[in-house]
């Protein structure tokens, strides 16, 4: 594995005395949410839910409601190590679900749903961008802070034969940007860190990807389900456009 430099506030201490070209992509590691798949829209899940009609009005409260609860303190105080295992996560959104009062007694459901492989949609673009990698010999990973199996869920949309590694942060009790994350699918795919790109929604724990040694990629924020989410992108970051 190579060292990264080590760096002053400017940039490198020591500059090499003979720069090396990029090593070509071996590997492309996908987050989950946000990255190759989004969830159902909140007003069709609470509907769900509920089991009975709810107005437009009525919906624009419910997620205002969420939307406040996000700030509320027992909410943030649950999300901390959420994703490092299944308990924590559970109860890191069962406990901003509650924090709506008429949402509280279908919390557990709407939880549920999460796990539920038919509540996902994924990206117009998901498919045909890991289809063109692993046609070209690219190694496809999920790399995802999560307190599930994802495998279903890829299944149920006809992925999961693209993915060659899975990387839940549950199963190893810590989240990204923890290194041994990242390390632990390159072993995995049997490539080294310097050959592999992330790709992932979230600049601190995707985009922290690079601090292992990896090349990171961020996607903007704001897509909507079964949206074209810019994928191609990773295949010219690969070359293989």
């Amino acid at each position: 594995m190579r060292e990264l430099p080590v760096c002053g506030p400017e940039g490198p201490l020591r500059v090499p005395s003979a720069p090396s070209a990029p090593a070509p992509v071996r590997a492309v590691l996908f987050d989950f949410s946000g990255t190759l798949f989004q969830i159902a829209p909140y007003a069709d899940r609470i509907r769900a839910a509920l089991a009975r009609p709810v107005d437009d009005a009525t919906m624009d409260r419910l997620l205002d409601g969420l939307e406040a609860g996000l700030s509320d303190p027992a909410v943030v105080a649950a999300q901390h190590a959420r994703d490092v295992s299944a308990r924590a996560h559970r109860h890191a959104f069962t406990t901003w679900y509650a924090s709506v009062a008429e949402l509280a007694p279908v919390a557990g459901m709407l939880y549920e749903q999460l796990k539920t492989p038919e509540h996902w949609v994924p990206y117009a673009d998901a498919e045909p961008t890991l289809a063109r990698l692993r046609s070209h010999g690219v190694a496809v990973g999920v790399v995802s802070d999560v307190g599930w199996d994802l495998r279903a869920t890829f299944a149920r949309h006809g992925l999961a034969p693209y993915i060659s590694s899975w990387v839940h942060s549950y199963e190893h009790h810590t989240e990204k940007p923890d290194p041994l994350l990242f390390h632990h699918a390159c072993r995995e795919l049997a490539v080294a860190p310097a050959e592999t790109l992330m790709v992932g929604d979230h600049p601190a724990k995707d985009g922290g990807a690079a601090g292992a040694g990896l090349r990171a990629y961020v996607l903007p924020a704001g897509a909507a389900p079964g949206a074209h989410r810019g994928l191609d992108a990773v295949l010219r970051l690969a070359g293989r456009d």
